[in-house]
């Protein structure tokens, strides 16, 4: 092959070849009567070992001293540039995947360093739903709405979310095991009162709004684990309280 089919076929300029030949790290084999470079498959072998060692950042003159070294035949080569393509796969993985979290907390409106989101929401960090909850409500002006308002929260205020949430679960939690039934004055003040958090944290929640919301505690597996871990039977309970409520404010 000649210089210019084999830097179409490499993906490299016909200069980049010129140059490799001129500092000795790839000669061709052949020339053909008037001095052109003829490359021959032991020089097409070398391109690509060149090539690989030049897309792991090694300089010029480490991959001739690597190629050169004579104890190193072209399985070693592999091995060696196979364990540092896994070992760069792994850390441009953990690399996307830092990224696209990054992204998707500021989707979310999340303006919260990692560490913080961590010390916050631990593994329960609402950014790892964005693709869904944008792909769903996207185009509605609660969605809108929530993120215009979660996108100056601090952490203090997330901190003061949370704590206002799970202290609103845990009187519900109570009321189920006082036995208050789910469409009593006590448990509908506690819907209210959520549907009320949810205006003023996130989004204006009308009572009809807020039954759809409540039917997802008991339809999605997600939200009902969420609420059984805390009691027993109480995804069930909170979704009625919602309905009696919305009723009741009718």
């Amino acid at each position: 092959m000649n210089v210019g089919e084999v830097a179409a076929l490499a993906g490299v300029t016909v200069r980049t070849l010129h140059h490799y030949d001129r500092i000795g790290l790839l000669s061709p084999s052949g020339r053909t009567p008037s001095g052109y470079r003829q490359y021959g498959p032991s020089d097409l072998d070398r391109l690509h070992q060149v090539l690989l060692y030049r897309e792991l950042g090694f300089p010029l003159e480490e991959v001739a001293t690597l190629l050169d070294d004579p104890s190193a035949d072209p399985e070693t080569h592999l091995r060696r540039q196979h364990r540092m393509l896994r070992d760069r796969l792994e850390r441009t993985s953990a690399m996307v995947a830092a990224v696209e979290k990054e992204m998707e907390a500021r989707n979310m409106g999340i303006s919260l360093t990692p560490e913080e989101r961590f010390e916050v929401f631990g593994e329960q960090d609402p950014a790892q739903y964005d693709a869904e909850v944008s792909q769903r409500w996207g185009e509605t002006d609660a969605y809108k709405q929530s993120k215009r308002k979660t996108a100056a929260y601090t952490k203090d205020d997330w901190v003061r979310i949370k704590a206002e949430g799970a202290q609103l679960e845990a009187r519900f939690a109570a009321a189920l095991r006082s036995g208050a039934a789910p469409d009593s004055d006590e448990a509908m003040d506690l819907a209210e009162e959520h549907r009320q958090s949810i205006t003023r944290n996130y989004y204006d929640c009308p009572p009809e709004m807020h039954v759809g919301l409540g039917r997802m505690y008991v339809e999605d597996e997600r939200f009902t684990a969420h609420y059984e871990k805390i009691a027993p039977g109480l995804a069930r309970y909170v979704s009625t309280a919602v309905q009696a409520n919305a009723t009741r404010q009718g």
